[in-house]
């Protein structure tokens, strides 16, 4: 019997209605919060530990730079705009403990350190390209919602703002 998540959740019972024959397979997402025996605790959900670590524009911009091939911390550096040596620093140890890159060091005076994607870093570059590609379809349109949003905003809270009375 195919999953059925209203039994679950009742927010997503209008996904029910679909024909058996048209649910896809379950992701392992999916299946983690069919699984839940306590509805949708989200607090351990698997993406977003992940988007937690890779979601950040440091994170993003670290993995694109290195999908080319290995650096070191310096060219790292100049090649992402505007980050501090703290934060490239703490940025790639993250990244290595996740395992998405490696490090490695040369026996030199003073000693260098090269960075390349591992299996698991370049496996993500799939889906990250293709979030890129949505981002730069798409970026026009964003901005100019946000502009009307901010236009509306400013709109309906300057008439608010004249009624207050001067203290």
């Amino acid at each position: 019997m195919p999953w059925l998540p209203e039994a679950h959740h009742p927010a997503l019972a209008p996904v029910a209605k679909v024909a058996p024959e048209a649910l896809e397979v379950l992701t392992a997402t999916q299946a983690w919060m069919r699984d839940r025996p306590e509805g949708l605790d989200l607090s351990k959900c698997p993406v977003r530990d992940v988007l937690d670590h890779i979601g950040d524009k440091w994170t993003t911009l670290i993995l694109l730079t290195l999908a080319p091939g290995p650096l070191r911390f310096g060219a790292l550096q100049r090649a992402v705009p505007d980050i501090s040596k703290r934060m490239l620093a703490q940025t790639l140890r993250s990244l290595e403990r996740d395992g998405l890159l490696t490090r490695h060091v040369f026996p030199t005076k003073p000693p260098s350190v090269e960075y390349r994607l591992s299996v698991l870093g370049r496996s993500v570059m799939v889906p990250l390209s293709q979030l890129l590609q949505w981002a730069e379809q798409h970026h026009g349109s964003i901005r100019t919602a946000r502009e009307r949003y901010d236009e509306e905003a400013l709109a309906t809270q300057a008439p608010a703002l004249a009624e207050v009375p001067a203290m």
